[in-house]
């Protein structure tokens, strides 16, 4: 999606690398294909004379990547951290990117990605993060503000929304679930038209737990990092551990949502969890 938004941009020297390359039957080998996109052979080949460095890696990879990166990065090169981490595995990722001599910047994407693409709402953060911002909006990042200079700040914005978001998706997977199991949705969602005004909670409820079982792996990870910044600001993540166990268990359900409305979607995981 970036690399589309970043050719019809003008930018089309683009480069990407990805552990999944070395297999060509994998999704991202497939996808890479089709994009214009140049497949490089490794990670130091994708960074070579690279000016910016885009990281969008899962959870865990982030530390990995960034440490990956600083080994072959340019000097003065920006680094662009777009993960879903908190701020302390930030911290170290910036670290590593700033002894290869980069220049890291966080960015906390604060919305989701599809209706928006690059110019989504983000964050930006760290002590390069203003004088990164021209050069951001340029690219396209056209939803870009420069948060704080501190690394980790925009981190935990976006950590402590996603616990929200995150968080309703798994309680309404959990509740509807049991609703529709007792007959009971349509009284259910009708009166959360009265406690939160959102419009049409059907067609909502379908969004949200379907994105858990298409994205929940990645939400999982999220969720834990969530977990790890609520218990460094001194809370104990009850809510969050429990949400990564739910995102996780949606995503191995992935297959009911073929179905289009929220009440065949719940029937196929009732019908799933009864085989």
């Amino acid at each position: 999606m970036l690399a589309a938004d970043l050719y019809a941009s003008g930018h089309q020297e683009i480069a990407a690398w990805d552990l999944q390359f070395t297999d060509p039957a994998s999704a991202p080998s497939r996808r890479v294909a089709h994009s214009g996109v140049r497949s490089a052979k490794s990670a130091a080949a994708a960074l070579a004379d690279a000016t910016l460095v885009i990281c969008a890696v899962t959870a865990p990879e982030c530390v990995c990547a960034a440490t990956t990166a600083a080994a072959s990065i340019a000097p003065n090169a920006a680094f662009l951290d777009l993960n879903s981490v908190s701020p302390t595995t930030r911290a170290i990722a910036a670290a590593a990117i700033s002894a290869g001599g980069g220049r890291y910047v966080e960015a906390a994407v604060m919305s989701p990605i599809a209706p928006a693409r690059i110019a989504s709402a983000m964050l930006l953060g760290g002590p390069h993060a203003a004088a990164f911002l021209p050069q951001a909006r340029q690219l396209g990042f056209a939803g870009a503000t420069v948060f704080s200079d501190i690394i980790g700040r925009a981190s935990a914005a976006k950590m402590c929304r996603s616990a929200i978001v995150k968080g309703i998706e798994a309680l309404l997977t959990e509740s509807l679930l049991a609703a529709r199991r007792y007959g009971v949705e349509d009284a259910v969602l009708e009166s959360l038209r009265d406690i939160l005004p959102v419009g049409d909670w059907r067609t909502l409820s379908r969004y949200m737990i379907g994105r858990s079982m298409q994205h929940g792996r990645r939400r999982a990870a999220e969720m834990r990092e969530v977990a790890i910044t609520v218990r460094e600001a001194g809370v104990e993540p009850w809510m969050s551990r429990a949400c990564a166990e739910r995102q996780d268990w949606a995503a191995a359900r992935e297959h009911a949502d073929a179905h289009p409305s929220l009440n065949a979607l719940l029937d196929a995981i009732l019908a799933a969890r009864s085989n």
